[in-house]
């Protein structure tokens, strides 16, 4: 049975079943052959295995954007003022200072601003002023700097101390004086000072206190690292995870962030480029909570390229979970995609174009693949808006290659298209593991597949990232392998969890501010990074087993360009297998350094934690007695990697 999930349009496949191994069925003895030979075999598309970010469990605000504040221009309340400044905190006594929003910003699209009524005249030492403890505490590192950039007006002459401290004692942490003459700050100043942390603490946060009496008004606080990755305003121990995959391409920005519950809430690409203290940030309605759009469409640009990776634009087709555009009005959101595409592609004497350069970019962006979309085939607009957006990306830009939201595994697609995207979520890891021959009989003259979310979920066999699920994953993916003259892209999802907001569950990589580790299907996505542009090897197995599946690929290594040979088995089943594996046409230089690795655990729902980060985490080790006849182990419940 298929159904919707009430929060947002993932689809979940339910199997009313309970895991279960068929130890009967399981030959204690398998052999795979494998043909090496170096006429053999066919090339894997060098796009196979990417990456998916969707502005989900807080992935990108509170996450892979390195922006410590939240809700940085007090827009989250809305703009009925008074309104809530949460998480800001007033720092002083009711008699001493009094806080209230107000809409009188220089901004034009984020009127909101913080006014600070400052009333006593002989404040305490450490000031008043208000605070802000970020996304669950703000991670400062001793010895580190940081950027702190706030905009402010006052009445009179401005005598402020910014500055970060532990949030429960109020430790001081790093400090610095911001002053400035009454004429200076009449009007709305741009402030700027670097913190140098003297201490550390992933519990801390920013404080802007006075100990003058008067009038001061705040807007759009911001305080960054200075070491972020390439100085792009990414998280650099989150990006090393994600580069460490060597992702071909990225898919951004959702899934159903991209939607919205509304189209009112949807993500709208223009609010999200130019400066960032003008961007109007907008309420993430499907995932619930504010998001103030600082990893926006240029940045997404640019995480792409940063990773190496091709960018995958999903863009909104008039279409939300809740409410749609008739076809009939749907040419301005046409135009906008248009226009998104020029953001990305166009010269700089284009209008979008000129902003793209302005915002430090002139060289166009690799952009050729544009999802019209997420998840709406089958709604009452969905094909006639597709076709509307179809025909004037084609006609504009005709080396786009544009996917449908349609499936068209099974039967063809009734409009074109150059691919299709495919979504799978069981909560059977047997029925993941199986669904590894999902493609085999599907017309390979029709659009190419693209698996853009895939996971096993559940809370009896996936939990938050069992070592199950992940070997489930493995098989499908050894499937993917096989069927990759079909499909040309696939990607886990999601892909970030801050443990501090779990909207979905499992998640490839959880973090809170200090920490992050990879689940176990992060593992397995790492161990089939070298499939990209690889040549996929005729194998064969030699068992009655539906509990292993296996794959064999030469792939080159890059420092060298030398050829080498991997070979990944996974076993779903819960005993060990002699496995005897019989190369043809094999030659070595080297065999001396071949190596075994082992994805296992003592428990199937092993899970790995921020108490425990590596307790399923890939082994290696020698390869013992290779050569063209190799007798291995292949643990139960486990994947293994061999490379030659």
């Amino acid at each position: 049975m298929i159904f919707s999930k009430a929060c947002c349009s993932y689809l979940i496949v339910v199997v009313c079943l309970t895991f279960q191994c068929c130890c009967a069925s399981v030959n204690q003895t398998s052999t795979l052959v494998v043909d090496a030979s170096v006429a053999s075999g066919r090339p894997i598309p060098d796009t196979l295995f990417g990456v998916f970010f969707e502005e989900i469990n807080h992935a990108g605000a509170g996450g892979l954007w390195a922006e410590l504040v939240r809700n940085r221009g007090f827009e989250a309340g809305g703009t009925r003022v008074p309104s809530n400044i949460e998480p800001w905190k007033m720092v002083g006594k009711d008699s001493e200072i009094l806080l209230r929003t107000e809409l009188n910003s220089c901004f034009e699209r984020n009127k909101v601003t913080l006014k600070m009524d400052v009333l006593c005249h002989d404040c305490p030492a450490n000031g008043v002023g208000v605070s802000n403890p970020g996304y669950w505490g703000m991670n400062v590192e001793k010895g580190k700097k940081y950027k702190v950039v706030f905009f402010v007006r006052s009445k009179g002459p401005l005598d402020m101390v910014v500055s970060f401290r532990k949030t429960k004692d109020g430790g001081v942490l790093a400090s610095s004086n911001v002053k400035a003459l009454a004429a200076e700050v009449s009007k709305w100043k741009r402030m700027q000072t670097t913190l140098t942390a003297n201490a550390s603490s992933s519990n801390s946060s920013l404080y802007l206190t006075t100990t003058q009496k008067g009038v001061i008004w705040l807007d759009q606080v911001s305080a960054m690292p200075v070491d972020t990755f390439k100085g792009h305003g990414f998280r650099t121990d989150l990006m090393n995870m994600l580069q460490a995959l060597k992702p071909a391409f990225l898919r951004f920005p959702g899934g159903c962030f991209v939607e919205g519950e509304t189209l009112k809430n949807a993500f709208r690409w223009k609010d999200s480029v130019g400066a960032w203290e003008q961007r109007p940030g907008h309420f993430n309605d499907v995932w619930n909570y504010w998001t103030d759009d600082g990893l926006g469409y240029f940045e997404g640009l640019q995480l792409a390229e940063d990773l190496g990776a091709r960018p995958l634009w999903v863009l909104n087709n008039g279409i939300s979970h809740t409410d749609e555009i008739d076809t009939n009005l749907i040419k301005p959101f046409v135009q906008d995609a248009l226009e998104s595409i020029e953001f990305a592609r166009g010269p700089t004497t284009s209008k979008w174009g000129a902003l793209r350069a302005n915002m430090g970019h002139p060289r166009p962006f690799n952009l050729k693949y544009v999802a019209i979309g997420n998840e709406d085939c089958g709604k009452k607009n969905y094909r006639g808006n597709y076709l509307a957006f179809y025909t004037a990306i084609r006609e504009a830009y005709p080396d786009i290659q544009l996917i449908s939201n349609c499936d068209a595994s099974t039967k063809p697609l009734d409009h074109p298209a150059d691919i299709y995207d495919y979504h799978i979520y069981p909560n059977d890891a047997h029925v993941m593991f199986n669904n590894s021959r999902v493609f085999d009989k599907t017309p390979r003259n029709g659009p190419k597949a693209f698996v853009s979310e895939y996971a096993l979920v559940g809370d009896k066999q996936a939990k938050l990232g069992t070592l199950l699920g992940a070997v489930s994953e493995a098989g499908f993916l050894i499937g993917l392998e096989r069927n990759s003259d079909h499909v040309i892209m696939a990607s886990y999802a999601p892909l970030f969890v801050n443990a501090n907001d779990r909207k979905w569950n499992p998640d490839a990589i959880v973090f809170n501010s200090k920490q992050a580790y990879g689940t176990p299907s992060y593992w397995v996505t790492y161990l089939f990074r070298e499939s990209n542009g690889a040549t996929l090897l005729k194998s064969q197995f030699q068992t009655h087993s539906h509990l292993l599946a296996a794959s064999a690929i030469r792939w080159k290594n890059a420092p060298n360009k030398r050829s080498k040979l991997k070979i990944k088995v996974a076993n779903i089943g819960d005993k060990e297998i002699n496995l005897k594996i019989s190369l043809k046409g094999f030659t070595s230089s080297n065999l001396s350094k071949s190596t075994k690795t082992v994805l296992t655990s003592p428990n199937a729902l092993d899970q790995n934690s921020f108490a425990n980060p590596k307790k399923v985490i890939p082994q290696r080790s020698p390869l013992p007695n290779p050569g063209k006849e190799i007798n291995v182990l292949i643990p139960p419940i486990s994947l293994t990697v061999i490379d030659l």
